[in-house]
C-alpha cells in the first residue's frame, strides 16, 4: 500500500460530538419565557375559581327590606315579642293517672271548663269506706244515748224507792254514777262522728282535685297529657301541665335603648310589623314603660297594645315596633309597604339584573325585576322575599353555588 493511500484512510473517521441544530441559547430563553407567560396567564384566570372551590370567599352582607309608607313619621324603631299578659300553667294538685282528656292543643276554653280528669277508683273506694266509718260512729252515738237514758231512768226510780226506805240509797248512787259515765261515752262517740265527717269532707276535696278545670278563658298552647299518663305536682311529674293563654290580653313587649327612651310617650301611636306577616301592618299604642332598666343591654322594656284586630297573632311572634309622631290614618294604612333592594347588592349577569342570595354558606344567583328608585336604592318588583340576606358589592368572579362567609369587621 502506498503512503498516500494510507494517509487517506487514516483521515476517514466519525465525529461523535453532538452540536445544536442551530439558534443557540437565545432560542431556549424565548421558549422558557413563552411557557412562563402562559402559566402566569392560566394562574390568574384560574385562581379565583380554585380559591372559590377550596376556600370560602369573604363578602359583606345586606338584605332586602320592607319600608313602611309611614317611614316619614317614624321617630324610633325597636324589636320585641308578642306576649300574653294572662298566662297560666294548670296541673293536677295530686298525683294520679289520667283517665280522660277533654281538650286538644289550640282549643278555646272557658273558665271552669273541665280540661282533664284523673282516675277516681281509689278515691271513691276510700270515700265509701270513710262514709261507712261515719255511719258506724253515728250508730254508736245513738246506742250510747239510749244507754244513758235507760240508766238515768233506773237511777231515778231507785232514788225514789230509797227516799221511801224501800231500797238502799247506795244502789241509787251507783246508777247515777253509771249514767254520768255513759254520758261521757256519748261525747266520745260524737267526737268520732266529727272525725269521720272530716275525713269524708277531705276525701270529697281530694276527689274534686282529680278534675283539672280552666281558671280562665283562653287557648290551650301545648299538647295535653295522654290518657294513662302519670301526672301530679311532684317535680318528676311536671309533664302533666296544660298551658293556657288569654289571646285578648296580648301585647308587644319591646326593648328600647335607654338613651332613646325620651322618644317614647304613653299613648303615642305605633306601627307594629310581625316577622310572620312582613307585608301586613298593625296600628298600636304605647301602653306602659316598665319600671326597670336592663343594665346588661342598657334597654328599658315598653309594652305596646294592638289597636287593630289581632286575628292570626300568636304568642312569642317576633315583632318590629315603630313609634310614630302621628297616628296612621286609614288611607296610609291601606297603602302597601314597599319591598326595597339595596343598590349595592345589584349585579349584571348575561345582560340582566341579579342579586346573590345567601343561604347558609352558599350563594344563589337570583334574577330580579326592579321598580322605580327609592332613595339610593330600588323598589323590588320581582325577586327574593323580604329579609333575604344578599351579598353586598358582589365581585365579578362570584358565581351561583359558590361558598362564602361574612367578612368580619376589622
Amino acid at each position: 500500500m502506498s503512503d498516500s493511500l494510507s494517509s487517506d484512510l487514516a483521515s476517514l473517521k466519525i465525529d461523535r460530538e453532538v452540536r445544536p441544530a442551530g439558534g443557540g441559547p437565545l432560542r431556549s430563553i424565548v421558549m422558557l419565557a413563552i411557557v412562563a407567560g402562559l402559566a402566569l396567564l392560566g394562574y390568574r384566570q384560574a385562581k379565583p375559581y380554585v380559591e372559590a372551590e377550596i376556600f370560602k370567599t369573604d363578602v359583606e352582607l345586606t338584605e332586602i327590606s320592607v319600608v313602611s309608607p309611614a317611614a316619614a313619621s317614624i321617630e324610633l324603631t325597636s324589636t320585641g315579642y308578642v306576649v300574653p299578659q294572662l298566662r297560666s300553667q294548670v296541673g293536677a294538685k295530686e298525683p294520679g293517672r289520667v283517665a280522660k282528656v277533654t281538650v286538644r292543643e289550640g282549643d278555646h276554653v272557658k273558665a271552669g271548663q273541665l280540661l282533664l280528669e284523673l282516675d277516681r277508683a281509689d278515691k271513691l273506694a276510700a270515700l265509701q269506706s270513710a262514709r261507712m266509718r261515719a255511719a258506724s260512729a253515728r250508730a254508736r252515738v245513738l246506742t250510747a244515748r239510749a244507754n244513758v237514758e235507760e240508766t238515768t231512768k233506773q237511777a231515778q226510780r231507785q232514788k225514789a224507792l230509797a227516799e221511801r226506805g224501800a231500797a238502799p240509797a247506795a244502789q241509787a248512787d251507783d246508777l247515777a254514777s253509771r249514767a254520768a259515765a255513759l254520758s261521757e261515752q256519748v261525747n266520745a262517740a260524737q267526737a268520732e262522728v266529727g272525725a269521720a265527717d272530716a275525713e269524708v269532707e277531705a276525701l270529697h276535696v281530694s276527689l274534686g282535685n282529680l278534675a283539672v278545670v280552666s281558671p280562665m278563658d283562653g287557648v290551650v298552647l301545648n299538647k295535653p297529657p295522654e290518657p294513662g299518663e302519670l301526672v301530679g305536682p311532684d317535680p318528676g311529674l311536671r309533664g302533666g301541665t296544660i298551658e293556657l293563654a288569654d289571646f285578648s290580653s296580648i301585647l308587644v313587649e319591646t326593648d328600647v335603648p335607654e338613651a332613646r327612651l325620651h322618644l317614647v310617650k304613653i299613648g303615642s301611636p305605633c306601627e307594629i310589623v310581625l316577622d310572620a306577616y312582613p307585608t301586613k301592618r298593625f296600628r298600636g299604642e304605647a301602653l306602659e314603660i316598665m319600671p326597670r332598666v336592663n343594665r346588661a343591654k342598657a334597654t328599658v322594656g315598653v309594652k305596646v297594645k294592638f289597636v287593630d284586630d289581632t286575628a292570626g297573632v300568636l304568642p312569642d311572634m317576633s315583632a318590629r315596633v315603630s313609634f310614630l309622631t302621628q297616628a296612621l290614618d286609614e288611607a296610609t294604612l291601606k297603602q302597601a309597604p314597599k319591598t326595597v333592594v339595596p343598590a349595592a347588592a345589584i349585579a349584571t349577569r348575561g345582560g340582566g339584573k341579579v342579586v346573590f342570595a345567601v343561604e347558609g354558606d352558599t350563594v344563589h344567583m337570583r334574577a330580579i325585576e326592579l321598580g322605580p328608585p327609592f332613595g339610593s336604592d330600588f323598589e323590588l318588583v320581582r325577586g327574593p322575599e323580604p329579609g333575604t340576606k344578599l351579598v353586598k358589592s358582589p365581585p365579578a368572579t362570584l358565581r351561583d353555588g359558590q361558598k362564602v362567609k361574612e367578612k368580619t369587621a376589622s
